[in-house]
């Protein structure tokens, strides 16, 4: 078991200790990283990038009615509970109910696939899934194509102008519930490998690591000039072109700083802004959402 999982949303499946023993059935390759921790339980090695990936993979094959994920070594790895945990809060947004399938757009889906992934599973959504990186989106097509009962709830397309977030994506008959982001954080490749870098060190006891691929990201989805804020505000403005073909724009800030620049130039325009708070052990994180 590992440590307690708490202040996750009310419905994730996540709220327990992992059940490594269920795990390991799903992904036998995680065995051989399930140590003892101090009472004697099990738990995961953490530092370990390849431990974190079979974690991660085994809970999306156990808890998401999937037969297959995979994932080069460059990409990156992303953490269920907390990218199910958005999925939630933005159900409660929409305050739908089990008749109705909205029908969602994910910016800068990755190769992991993982939103779509989760609330096709959980809610039954139909998804649109985006990416700048064509590799990417080769990627997520044959995770889609090895799992049938998704081919009808997921589509993919390739944004072609790295400058742009919604402009060339969005067709005139398009009309989506809402859209969901997890924008790049970082304002360089420098600044990505020193957070990587501290990260490691922390969960491995101080010690240099050597910085792994697998931890950190390709560079469209860990930085960008003028990282999360330049980003964010750039989403912003481009919604405001397509106000009437959704319901709610929604993003994930990761820093809490950016929340006051970003409401200043929502409250130019926006009819209504909230901020979802979130919080996964000591992370914590919040959903930003507007709509016009």
């Amino acid at each position: 078991m590992n440590n307690t999982k708490n202040k996750l949303h009310p419905r994730s499946f996540h709220n327990q200790p992992y059940n490594f023993q269920e795990l390991i059935l799903k992904v036998p390759e995680l065995k051989q990283f399930i140590v003892k921790n101090r009472e004697g339980m099990d738990t995961l090695q953490f530092a370990n990038p390849k431990a974190v990936y079979l974690l991660n993979k085994a809970l999306l094959l156990h808890f998401y009615n999937l037969d297959f994920w995979d994932i080069p070594n460059q990409n990156l790895v992303p953490p269920i509970p907390g990218r199910a945990d958005y999925m939630h809060y933005l159900a409660d947004l929409l305050k739908v109910d089990d008749s109705q399938k909205p029908t969602v757009l994910d910016i800068g889906t990755g190769a992991s696939l993982v939103y779509p992934l989760i609330g096709s599973s959980v809610y039954n959504w139909n998804f649109v899934a985006t990416d700048i990186e064509p590799k990417s989106i080769e990627v997520a097509q044959e995770i889609i194509d090895k799992n049938p009962h998704l081919t009808s709830k997921i589509t993919l397309r390739v944004q072609s102008d790295h400058k742009k977030i919604l402009i060339g994506i969005i067709n005139k008959e398009d009309y989506f519930d809402a859209v969901m982001c997890n924008p790049p954080f970082f304002k360089s490749k420098k600044e990505a490998e020193a957070q990587t870098t501290r990260k490691l060190k922390g969960l491995d006891k101080g010690k240099n690591p050597k910085l792994i691929n697998n931890f950190s990201g390709e560079s469209n989805e860990l930085w960008c000039n003028g990282g999360e804020l330049a980003f964010v505000l750039n989403y912003i403005k481009e919604s405001f072109l397509f106000k009437t073909q959704f319901g709610w724009f929604t993003s994930l800030i990761s820093n809490e700083d950016n929340l006051k620049p970003l409401q200043i130039e929502l409250k130019k325009s926006a009819k209504e802004i909230k901020v979802i708070d979130m919080s996964q052990g000591n992370k914590k994180s919040r959903i930003l959402a507007w709509r016009f």
